[in-house]
């Protein structure tokens, strides 16, 4: 798993394996705090799909967090005012930046995070295609 899809899974997740698979990291090593959980805005670029051409669409906000473990660097980036969740996240990427033993054990749990994840966007894909109307079929007689 690389490191996009990793975040992915841990942004998305409706679980606590952000901040258990943080916690692990905690108590073991000594985290270097280099630029504490703050706000900032993003600008979101969107492609209009008839002229192929890119703009923006407006910011978002964020947080950001970076840390160092084992002289490896980790940034932890997460829309919305979420500090702590911002702070796990860079502990978990510098963990897997730095190669620690732990992580070694996350990757089952991270992919069986990601198939639970799959599944509800597919049940939730499903749904939203029942309502989705045919209208080469409707009649038009009425």
């Amino acid at each position: 798993m690389n490191r996009r899809q990793r975040t992915e899974t841990l942004i998305n997740s409706s679980s606590n394996l952000v901040t258990d698979l943080a916690d692990e990291i905690k108590g073991r090593y000594d985290i270097d705090l280099m630029e504490e959980p703050n706000h900032g805005l993003v600008m979101v670029k969107v492609r209009e799909t008839a002229r192929k051409s890119l703009f923006y669409l407006g910011e978002v906000l964020v947080t950001e967090c970076k840390v160092r473990i084992a002289g490896k660097m980790g940034v932890g980036l997460i829309k919305g005012d979420e500090p702590g969740k911002a702070y796990d996240l860079a502990v978990i990427d510098a963990a897997y930046a730095a190669e620690l033993v732990e992580t070694a054990a996350w990757s089952a749990k991270l992919y069986t995070e990601q198939a639970l994840l799959e599944q509800a966007y597919a049940a939730e894909h499903a749904k939203v295609m029942r309502t989705k109307v045919d209208f080469e079929t409707m009649d038009t007689d009425s």
